[in-house]
């Protein structure tokens, strides 16, 4: 990106409201994982375990679910008793499916907030007071090592194929 083309706004909002929208279409209920100690983040504190909080905005479970650019706002039970919820889009760590675990996390977006959040965290260009730049691509090592690099531990069985990660939920 150039000096004098527009910043973009952030992409996590778009990318909650689309993947709640898939979660939701197959039938399953969407979970937020949401880092609780943010500031502007409005959940009961009885329900915050570890500074995190996990919330389920299925739309059988809440009502008046509103999913902004700046914030998730919506009315759940908790204990039978119906209460406000707020959560700022920079708060959630992941959103994903609570049948199978499929879903996204989000990276930190700790790093945007000091910019105003309109800046991307990829934006290469390093801060022109004098920030680190972000890092550069680079190429991702094979599967298998090859022969001979010299380490002399290769006497096992070469590891089998890398496995992605995935989402738990961990109660």
């Amino acid at each position: 990106m150039t000096d004098d083309s527009p910043g973009m706004t952030s992409h996590r909002p778009y990318l909650l409201r689309a993947l709640y929208e898939w979660i939701a279409d197959n039938d399953m209920t969407p979970h937020l994982l949401v880092d609780a100690t943010r500031q502007g983040v409005r959940v009961p504190s009885h329900a915050v375990s570890e500074g995190k909080i996990v919330l389920n905005i299925a739309h059988r479970a809440v009502s008046h679910l509103e999913m902004g650019n700046h914030s998730i706002d919506f009315s759940a039970r908790f204990g039978g008793v119906s209460q406000a919820v707020s959560v700022p889009v920079s708060a959630v760590l992941a959103i994903y499916s609570r049948e199978t675990g499929q879903g996204m996390a989000l990276p930190d977006d700790s790093a945007m907030a000091g910019s105003g959040g309109d800046a991307g965290p990829d934006d290469a260009s390093g801060d022109a007071a004098g920030g680190p730049p972000s890092p550069a691509l680079s190429a991702v090592p094979s599967e298998r090592a090859p022969e001979g690099d010299g380490d002399g531990d290769d006497d096992g069985p070469p590891s089998g194929p890398r496995r992605t990660g995935h989402l738990r939920v961990v109660k």
